[in-house]
């Protein structure tokens, strides 16, 4: 069995903690690691495993190299798509790089696929590990298996699936799927005890899901299969061939395939399952006080009841509240009703219209060679303060509109610029002249930090020209 992890979500609904550079499957909220680490460690506990293959957003790719490098995993491969196809096209990339692996005599053909989203939470890990354990001789039989998770309440933010006659030992056919309902529908389908949550995971042959999916929606099997063909490796990373990915239909998996083939079964999961959709959502599985209270970070209680209280940076202070999400991060506030969470995703979409860079990134952004914190910005002028990894370097570039002053403050500095490549130390600076190319590169062994002064009449992160880059940024 190998696991296949879908790490190519975006989590607006998290936001502001989750944003489009850094979504919540990356963070760590239900523990002290990531959902993406929980989700392999998961994985290795229920499969024997420890060689998953991931696949995400080419803009995240270094997050998940790192992510996975922290648990000491080496991956069967990072998958790197283009752009967001929805569920179909990922897991058909992932099933067309098992079919490589099984033509490679890399994996035996009678290996099965166990999909996992990042961005789950399953606390009891032994009743998941009994469900595939289940569904194992129904996927060995051809059987396209997704996991039902019992129902614990009439839940109007999850799909549904309708089970039908039983097929073997706690295993079913699916009758239908169903989205989600209003309140009145979801209690009937708790009341009636065959409707389950769709959990979005699955284990099926990767062969058979592949001849599945082509009876359906063959131009998604041929584009995925092209742009595999044509994709470009690069260490860990597989870089699906662009122009041929963006001719591939976008579609879920459930639409795409599991809701027309007659081969798919399910298999129930009674387990303490979340898939973290929302704030409420998190405050349903946190630690709480006796009164209700989630409280995460600097936060004073005085009399609140039921709130989920986050704070990244600053002191929060809530006095009388009840029912109330509130989250602040270093640059951004939410304060929500906890029954209007779901509107959050609503408040991203007016920033992204409005071209607005909180929805998208952190004050702190993170780059493969370390990351920069925006300390302050103002009319012609922003400062930074930029960490650099031992061993890494920035690309060469030059920019149109600004220049850049440099001060060293921990670590030393290794610097081009036109033609000169210099050292500057802790309690030095230099000045890198608009229009002219320079690099910054950390040579030594300690994490090298620099406060970065860019002044000039445009200051946007796309004033970038690459002649060079570690990272394939050209």
């Amino acid at each position: 069995m190998i696991t296949v992890i879908l790490s190519g979500g975006s989590g607006t609904r998290l936001w502001p903690l989750s944003r489009k550079a850094y979504p919540k499957q990356f963070l760590s909220l239900a523990g002290p690691t990531t959902m993406l680490q929980d989700t392999v460690e998961r994985a290795q506990k229920v499969t024997g495993n420890n060689s998953p293959i991931v696949v995400c957003n080419e803009e995240h790719r270094f997050l998940v190299a790192e992510q996975l490098r922290e648990n000491k995993v080496i991956s069967n491969g990072i998958l790197l798509e283009p752009e967001a196809k929805n569920t179909a096209p990922a897991i058909a990339a992932a099933a067309t790089h098992v079919a490589h692996l099984l033509q490679q005599e890399e994996i035996n053909e009678d290996t099965l696929m166990l999909v996992m989203p990042a961005d789950h939470v399953i606390k009891n890990v032994a009743a998941f590990k009994q469900a595939v354990e289940t569904a194992t001789e129904a996927a060995k039989s051809g059987k396209l298996v997704t996991f039902g998770v019992v129902p614990t309440a009439p839940e109007t933010g999850y799909g549904y699936i309708r089970a039908g006659r039983d097929v073997g030992a706690n295993v079913y056919c699916v009758e239908e799927f169903v989205e989600k309902p209003d309140l009145e529908t979801a209690r009937r389908y708790l009341a009636s005890g065959n409707y389950y949550w769709n959990s979005g995971m699955f284990l099926f042959n990767a062969l058979t899901f592949l001849a599945e999916l082509e009876k359906f929606n063959p131009d998604i099997v041929s584009a995925v299969q092209r742009s595999y063909r044509q994709s470009e490796r690069d260490l860990d990373f597989i870089r699906l061939d662009k122009k041929s990915f963006s001719h591939c239909p976008a579609d879920s998996i459930d639409y795409a395939v599991m809701e027309k083939s007659s081969e798919v079964v399910t298999v129930p999961l009674q387990s303490d399952w979340n898939d973290i959709g929302s704030w409420s959502a998190l405050w349903d599985i946190a630690e709480k006080d006796e009164s209700g209270n989630s409280l995460v970070g600097d936060v004073i209680n005085q009399d609140s009841t039921n709130c989920y209280l986050h704070s990244k940076d600053k002191l929060m202070a809530a006095v009388g509240l009840n029912d109330i999400i509130a989250v602040e991060t270093d640059d951004a506030v939410l304060i929500a009703a906890k029954d209007q969470v779901q509107k959050v995703k609503q408040v991203v979409s007016r920033l992204q219209k409005g071209q607005r860079g909180e929805s998208n990134n952190h004050r702190k952004v993170y780059r493969p060679w370390g990351y920069y914190d925006s300390v302050d910005v103002g009319e012609r002028f922003q400062v930074k303060r930029i960490v650099v990894d031992p061993g890494q370097k920035l690309s060469l570039q030059m920019h149109h509109h600004r220049a850049e002053h440099w001060v060293v403050v921990k670590g030393t500095a290794k610097v081009t610029r036109g033609d000169e490549i210099f050292l500057v130390s802790e309690n030095e600076s230099t000045y890198i002249p608009l229009g002219v190319n320079h690099r910054l590169e950390n040579p030594g062994s300690i994490d090298l930090e620099m406060i970065e002064i860019q002044s000039g009449s445009y200051l946007g992160e796309d004033d970038i020209v690459r002649f060079d880059d570690s990272y394939g940024r050209q």
